[in-house]
C-alpha cells in the first residue's frame, strides 16, 4: 500500500513525456489506477470479441487436401475476405474461424471428392497483430493467434537484446477508448512473482528502452522494485 501511495504521488507530478512511437499522445500525463493488472480490451477496441482467431481480409492461408496435390496451395483472401479455390468456388471466409472455414471447404469439395481430408493453417495475418519494439532482437508487428502472453510476444521478436532492461517493459492498450499503459518486470514474471499477463491484438510493447524509462521516470525513482504491475491512464494535460 505504501509503495502504491508513493507511486500515486509521483505520477501526479509527472510532466509531459513524448515517445518516439505511438500510442502515447504528445502532451499527456500519467494517472495511476487501482487496477492490479492491465484490463482486457472491450469488443469495440479490437475486431474480434473472443480469443479464437477469425479470418480477416488479406490473411494468407495454407490449404492442403490429402491425395489431391493440385488443390494444395497458399492463397490470400481478397479485400472482401473472399477466397476462390478450384472445385470449391468462392468462399466468404472473413469472420470464420479456421475450423469453420475448413468444414465449409470440406463440404464444398465433398461434391467432387469422396471424404476429402482438408487442413487449413494461417500463414500470415495483417489484421490482428501485436507490435514489439525497443531492446529486442527483431522489432516489428507479429500476428496474434490463439492465447498470447507478454513473454510469448517478446519471444516472437526473437527475445530481448543483450542490453535490454527487463525491469522496464511497458504495454500500451486502448480500453473502451481510453489509452492505458502498464509497467512490467519481466524478471519478476519469470520468477513467478506475478503472472505472465495476457496480450491482445493492437497492443504495443516497449521493451526496456529510453522512452519507457522517460514515461515512468518519477514512478521508477519512487518505486524501483516493481513487485506488482503499475497500471496508468494516459490523459491529456
Amino acid at each position: 500500500m505504501r509503495r502504491f501511495l508513493i507511486a500515486v504521488l509521483a505520477a501526479s507530478s509527472l510532466t509531459a513525456c513524448v515517445r518516439d512511437d505511438p500510442p502515447l499522445m504528445p502532451g499527456s500525463h500519467l494517472v495511476v489506477t487501482k487496477d492490479t493488472d492491465l484490463p482486457a480490451p472491450s469488443g469495440g477496441d479490437i475486431v474480434r470479441s473472443s480469443r479464437e482467431y477469425r479470418i480477416a481480409p488479406f490473411d494468407q492461408l495454407r490449404i492442403s487436401v490429402f491425395g489431391v496435390d493440385e488443390l494444395n496451395q497458399t492463397i490470400r483472401a481478397d479485400s472482401g475476405g473472399n477466397i476462390s479455390l478450384p472445385l470449391a468456388g468462392t468462399i466468404k471466409s472473413a469472420g470464420l474461424t479456421l475450423e469453420e472455414f475448413t468444414g465449409l471447404l470440406r463440404t464444398r469439395l465433398s461434391q467432387y471428392i469422396r471424404t476429402p481430408q482438408v487442413a487449413v493453417n494461417l500463414e500470415e495475418t495483417t489484421s490482428q497483430s501485436v507490435t514489439v519494439y525497443g531492446q529486442v532482437q527483431q522489432p516489428g508487428q507479429f500476428p496474434i493467434m490463439g492465447k498470447m502472453t507478454l513473454l510469448r510476444a517478446i519471444a516472437l521478436a526473437k527475445g530481448a537484446s543483450d542490453v535490454a532492461n527487463l525491469e522496464e517493459v511497458v504495454v500500451f492498450r486502448t480500453i473502451n477508448g481510453q489509452d492505458m499503459a502498464a509497467l512490467y518486470n519481466l524478471e519478476a514474471i519469470r520468477r513467478g512473482t506475478y503472472p505472465d499477463p495476457d496480450i491482445y491484438a493492437s497492443d504495443v510493447i516497449a521493451v526496456g528502452d529510453s522512452s519507457s524509462r522517460r514515461l515512468f521516470r518519477d514512478i521508477l525513482q519512487a518505486s524501483p522494485l516493481l513487485v506488482t504491475p503499475i497500471v496508468v491512464l494516459l490523459q491529456r494535460l
